[in-house]
């Protein structure tokens, strides 16, 4: 028999601002769905060299270009190439510039917009006025320099999209930090005599992951339209390889006369930004501290 009591003075079990933000992302059903088109276009995206219908390369000269059909799902292409395979392999690329890209601009803002607002002062003007400058640069011309420079290859793509991506990343964790650098759990921590990189390790990034995770969720799209349009201008991924940014480009050629080999990689590439969308604003709302205490 329990005890009333001793049941009445049982402490409450405590919560997190993450498991909070899990029930409520879960009341989301945008954010799900979009949670789950993204589940399923990495998994296909994974799996695509052993499930593809047919092979990359693959063409048929006397096919040519054909509307969809049963033997081929979502048609083919001029060379006869299989649509539906082409566009599963350019999620490959697609998703993978769009998380690598995000990756390298994740660390590098997370970096720097938490040091320049822990340290504030001289260093922290030097450091965002530095900031400044490369969001004056042209974006443009500094991949074209790259390219002219490094050659035109999938990695240095990453690297040129990841370095312009992080200014804004760097802005939001310093504002981020220089409102958590006066609170009484990090002066605590100072006056423990914990080193600055410690304090920066494991109490300022950790508590500036919510909006930091908001805004990776939305990054990726911003990354994978970016990469689309260069690769529309010519200045991303270059065959063989292939994108869905290049399909669009090949489709944009002859839409007049073959419309599906642009309508369905550009459906693939919208599903997936919406999806991202959908997502970023439901974790935005989920893990948004006033909604805690609603």
């Amino acid at each position: 028999m329990v005890n009333p009591l001793s049941a009445a003075s049982a402490p409450e079990k405590g919560t997190s601002l993450w498991r909070d933000g899990w029930v409520r992302l879960r009341k989301n059903h945008l954010a799900l769905f979009g949670l789950a088109v993204m589940v399923f276009f990495c998994v296909i995206a994974l799996l695509t060299p052993w499930i593809a219908p047919y092979g990359y390369e693959q063409q048929n000269l006397q096919l040519g270009a054909s509307p969809p059909s049963a033997a081929h799902w979502l048609g083919t292409d001029i060379f006869g190439r299989d649509m539906l395979t082409r566009i599963m392999y350019g999620s490959r690329v697609s998703l993978l510039v769009g998380f690598v890209a995000t990756a390298v601009a994740l660390v590098i803002g997370v970096l720097w917009g938490t040091v320049a607002g822990y340290a504030g002062g001289r260093v922290d003007a030097v450091m965002m006025r530095l900031v400044d400058i490369l969001y004056a640069l042209p974006f443009m011309i500094f991949i074209v320099l790259l390219m002219v420079v490094f050659g035109r290859n999938i990695l240095l793509l990453f690297l040129a999209i990841g370095a312009v991506e992080w200014l804004t990343m760097a802005r939001i964790v310093r504002g981020q930090v220089q409102n958590l650098r006066h609170q009484e759990f990090i002066e605590a921590a100072f006056s423990m005599g914990l080193s600055r990189w410690i304090i920066i390790r494991r109490h300022l990034i950790p508590n500036t992951l919510g909006p930091v995770i908001v805004y990776t969720t939305l990054t990726i799209p911003n990354v994978m339209l970016l990469e689309a349009f260069l690769s529309f201008l010519g200045l991303g991924i270059q065959p063989p390889q292939s994108s869905w940014g290049l399909l669009i480009s090949h489709g944009v050629e002859s839409m007049e006369e073959y419309p599906w080999l642009l309508i369905f990689p550009g459906l693939a590439l919208s599903i997936t930004l919406f999806a991202l969308n959908f997502l970023g604003d439901g974790l935005r709302d989920a893990l948004d501290p006033k909604a805690s205490k609603d």
